[in-house]
């Protein structure tokens, strides 16, 4: 009897012989398992690359639970690797598969450890103190100086805080405090801000990692004495760099060159600051890969060019394994000199794998190399993977190395026999297309993080960047070879000229019609779904790597269809915004934050807002307000009540909400007859509050609702007791 195909193909249908289905999906499961083993053999070398990317999801899984995890999870993660390991000696592809969950718990044991040897947060006192304390660096500004004290106290009584403060002087005091001196001033000291919404930056966070436990400014002169040990020695040398370019070179082009040189852009006057920022050069203030590989590559040519002019030196000294370790030597003292900021941690391990790759016979610069040093920063910073200089550093040079091995091809055919007229048109279309990748792999973070897009810095980038590699840098780093003996005038000279074709380039390109648009800031949930789709894009190899576009496609998607607040209160509730129709309309009370204000405006995507109107009508009546009270109405029906003023007992139920930036004191209930309140006592303990308005009544959201019980998040405050001071005092 023939065998009936068909039947054994459509096993799945409603008659299918019993037995033939099961066959049959044990073949197909059988051939797609091949196909599977078949692909991940072609893949084989890139297998690897998804560890650090496992690491890195581990790492945010952390950040991104509203409680503290078990400290089980640090002895999870050893477990596990060990368990990859052994099961990859015998089976690779099984050691892989359970070396991604490995180094996703690595990634969770990390972080949380990280947490737990962090010091906890300062407590500064509510009111003006006297605070004494250590210079650790002096940070110029436009006007005045800015010093971090530790260790620090509030008061002479006072015990030595656990963490740094940081201390804005008077811009007219006289005081010129140097690292290591002892200052006492009076100041008013905050601790870090919480976020300015509901998902916002959190400051907080950031600081707890970072180490400043505070911040402030002085409201009184400070008195500077010498201290009993000499300055740090980086932030000494640090501090006399920056005066002597400041002597030399007055003005932006002075404070931009310290930039360059010390890594400190808080001198960089805001204009110029804005300039580079909309014209897309503000990667250039940001010490990273391009000013490492220039100081690197400098001190390789400088240390190799002696060692080839001596012919009895050169045949008994390895000349390129002497220029590599100078290279090296020079580029852990610029990360040092620098701060160790990000940028420049992933640029020097890269750039220390590249040079080791280079002295032992290898390739240079690879993907395994730049998933080393991603490996290395998250290993030894968990949180700064949740940052824009992490992301957007590792972003560009993953582009780079993906898209110019792409491009290679082309530039070969381009090249052609290497006519003099070819080889500047390929230098000219790999600074485009350079620029162009890294424009292209970082805007989706920039989106994120700051809600807006350059449209020329292709152009910007094209002359700026070629100026900063062949006369800026150079020129800095011979200066600050030649400061010892006080030969630096003509080498600081030279860099401010290039620095000012920077500045001038930064300026004319942001005044260009659009240079810089508002957009609509891509959600975290949006932002994830792209990077794991760019990942897949960039780090397989094989045909099914262009199934990561439709993660990019998905991420993208959730730029334009999530839905921002209608309604937000600030962490204080002097700032109460509503978006309508119209625009956006904000309640401002003395002493709102600015910077508050300016980031609900750019979730809005939203150049301005307007006051709120005082007695009239606005959005076709749906905004309308008397001089105590306003009411926001959706299709017809009051929805929201704004009390400035009006008896709180007489609007209870009159809507589903209460905003007022006054206490009620309990004068109105939720549920059934009542009303959502949220006034000044529901923000200080709750913090910010996001509101989204619907047809069932309104949806609230608060920052202490969505970031949960975390170390770096505050307790709910408490009232002060009776007679509690406010502040030590002298």
């Amino acid at each position: 009897m023939p065998r009936d195909t068909n039947q054994e193909e459509n096993w799945l249908e409603p008659g299918a012989l019993p037995g033939k289905g099961d066959a049959a999906a044990r073949g197909r499961l059988q051939r797609a398992l091949g196909a599977l083993e078949a692909r991940l053999l072609a893949e084989r070398g890139r297998l690897p690359l998804w560890l650090p990317v496992a690491l890195g999801g581990g790492i945010l899984l952390y950040f991104a639970l509203r409680f503290e995890p078990s400290a089980g999870w640090r002895w999870a993660a050893p477990a596990l690797l060990a368990l990859a390991w052994l099961a990859g000696r015998r089976h690779p592809h099984l050691g892989w598969a359970i070396g991604l969950p490995a180094a996703a718990a690595l990634g969770i044991a990390v972080a949380s450890w990280h947490t737990a040897r962090q010091p906890p947060p300062l407590e500064p006192p509510r009111g003006a103190a006297v605070v004494m304390g250590t210079v650790q660096s002096v940070d110029l500004l436009p006007e005045g100086r800015r010093v971090t004290l530790f260790p620090v106290r509030f008061g002479p009584e006072a015990a030595p805080a656990a963490r740094p403060v940081r201390l804005r002087l008077r811009a007219g005091d006289p005081a010129r405090p140097e690292p290591g001196d002892l200052v006492r001033v009076r100041a008013l000291v905050r601790p870090p801000s919480p976020p300015a919404q509901p998902g916002a930056w959190d400051f907080q966070r950031a600081a707890y990692f970072a180490g400043p436990g505070a911040s402030g400014f002085a409201i009184g002169p400070a008195a500077v004495e010498p201290g009993d040990q000499g300055p740090p020695l980086l932030a000494g040398l640090r501090g006399a760099i920056e005066a002597r370019v400041g002597r030399a070179l007055p003005g932006a082009a002075g404070a931009v060159s310290a930039a360059l040189l010390t890594g400190g852009v808080s001198a960089i006057p805001a204009a110029d600051l804005a300039a580079m920022r909309d014209s897309g050069l503000a990667h250039l203030l940001s010490v990273s890969g391009l000013h490492i590989a220039i100081v690197m590559g400098v001190a390789f040519a400088t240390a190799r060019l002696p060692l080839s002019l001596w012919p009895w030196l050169s045949l008994r000294v390895p000349g390129k394994a002497a220029a590599g370790v100078a290279a090296l030597a020079a580029g852990a003292f610029y990360l040092l000199l620098t701060g160790a900021q990000v940028p420049m941690q992933r640029s020097f391990a890269t750039a220390a794998l590249a040079t080791l790759a280079i002295l032992s016979g290898r390739r240079a610069l690879g993907l395994r190399s730049l998933a080393v040093a991603a490996a290395a920063v998250m290993l030894l910073q968990p949180a700064q993977i949740l940052g824009p200089s992490f992301q957007m550093s590792f972003a560009a040079v993953l582009a780079l190395i993906v898209g110019l091995e792409a491009l290679r091809p082309a530039m070969a055919r381009l090249r052609g026999e290497g006519g003099w007229w070819r080889r500047g048109l390929v230098a000219v279309a790999g600074l485009v297309a350079t620029s162009v990748l890294a424009t292209i792999a970082t805007t989706p973070f920039g989106l994120h993080h700051f809600g807006r897009l350059q449209w020329y810095g292709v152009a910007a980038n094209a002359v700026a960047v070629p100026l900063t590699s062949v006369l800026v840098m150079p020129a800095g780093m011979l200066a600050a070879a030649l400061m010892p003996l006080g030969l630096e005038g003509w080498p600081l000279w030279a860099m401010g000229r290039g620095v000012e074709g920077v500045l001038l380039v930064a300026r004319w390109v942001a005044s260009w019609p659009g240079a810089a648009t508002m957009a609509p800031p891509l959600p975290a949930g949006g932002l994830a779904l792209l990077a794991l789709g760019a990942l897949w894009l960039c780090l397989w190899r094989t045909g099914w790597r262009w199934w990561g576009l439709a993660g990019v496609a998905a991420g993208l998607a959730m730029m334009v269809t999530a839905r921002p607040p209608d309604i937000l209160v600030s962490g204080d509730a002097r700032l109460i915004a509503v978006r309508t129709g119209e625009g956006v309309f904000v309640q401002r009370q003395p002493g709102a934050s600015a910077l508050v204000r300016e980031t609900w405006l750019r979730g809005w995507t939203e150049a301005a807002a307007s006051p709120m109107p005082r007695d009239s009508a606005v959005d076709g009546g749906r905004l309308a307000c008397v001089p105590n009270l306003c009411t926001l109405r959706r299709d017809g029906a009051v929805v929201a009540l704004l009390l400035r003023g009006a008896p709180a007992g007489e609007a209870c139920g009159r809507a589903p909400l209460l905003l007022s930036p006054e206490p009620l004191r309990g004068h109105c209930r939720a549920g059934p007859g009542g009303s959502v309140v949220i006034d000044r006592f529901t923000v200080w303990r709750e913090g910010a509050q996001a509101v989204w308005l619907a047809a069932d009544g309104p949806r609230v959201l608060s920052d202490r609702a969505f970031r949960g019980q975390r170390p770096w998040v505050p307790p709910v405050p408490r009232p002060r007791a009776s007679g509690e001071p406010m502040a030590e005092t002298e």
